[in-house]
């Protein structure tokens, strides 16, 4: 049985990571999240969910992967597993990860990989590599940096400490937090509003938020003809336009095209 899996429900896709009791990142479970991401991607959804059964979001990696390894041998390693999070940050579509639990290493670093994080009340968040004399090689603290900045960065991968979910959300890592018995209802209902919008402006707004963390507000600036025009192209723009026209605003509906 796969350590993790892709659902569809609708326009929705839910990548699911169920590996008990601990959801532990080993090497079958990464291939089986590769797999589970390239399924995503072939298929003609319109927003992604990352989720996890059993108690815990995640317990992180399974230090066996560790023991007895070559510095080399990681290197191949992690570009595999940053891979993962790039796959979810080149998807032209909304991604939010639902995190409950324990939420440690790899998985939060997954998580950072997704557009938007929801957690439960009673959700912790660990990069707590430092237990192993490392030091996060998922991209986490450079994503923790970019929602939090550096110093808050620094602090939370050089204490090794636990992050309650709120203390995450007043950083701007978390963007909503909500009881453990609503998250995963009131997470997919937010998905299914999102794939019912306009998917290629979705994918222009993760576009134009991309172009600015690589270059700026005004680099951002000089690449707002490239990415916002062409969706007078699309049919979603043209309709809703007539619709606002006709209708007045919230009438619209869109078919992601």
């Amino acid at each position: 049985m796969a350590s993790a899996r892709f659902e569809r429900h609708g326009d929705v896709g839910v990548v699911v990571i169920d590996s008990p009791p601990l959801n532990l990142f080993t090497p079958e479970l990464i291939a089986d999240l590769e797999a589970g991401l390239e399924e995503a991607a072939a298929a003609s959804i319109r927003a992604l969910v990352v989720r996890a059964e059993g108690r815990y979001f995640t317990g992180g990696v399974d230090v066996h992967v560790f023991d007895e390894r070559t510095p080399e041998e990681m290197a191949r390693e992690f570009e595999r597993w940053v891979g993962l999070v790039h796959a979810l940050e080149e998807m032209p579509i909304p991604t939010l990860s639902v995190v409950h639990g324990l939420c440690l290493t790899a998985g939060f670093e997954l998580s950072l990989g997704c557009d938007l994080i929801w957690a439960a009340e009673s959700a912790r968040f660990g990069l707590v590599e430092i237990v192993v004399g490392l030091t996060p090689a998922m991209g986490g603290t450079q994503r923790v940096a970019e929602r939090a900045g550096p110093a808050r960065a620094r602090e939370l991968v050089m204490s090794g400490d636990l992050y309650d979910a709120a203390t995450l959300e007043r950083w701007g890592v978390v963007n909503r937090v909500l009881p453990g018995d609503r998250l995963r209802d009131e997470a997919m209902a937010f998905a299914e509003r999102l794939a019912a919008g306009p998917t290629k402006a979705h994918a222009a707004t993760k576009a134009m938020v991309r172009a600015y963390l690589d270059h700026g507000v005004r680099g951002a600036d000089a690449r707002i003809g490239e990415i916002a025009a062409p969706l007078f192209a699309t049919e979603d723009l043209r309709r809703a336009v007539k619709s606002f026209l006709a209708e007045g605003p919230g009438k619209a509906t869109y078919d992601g095209r």
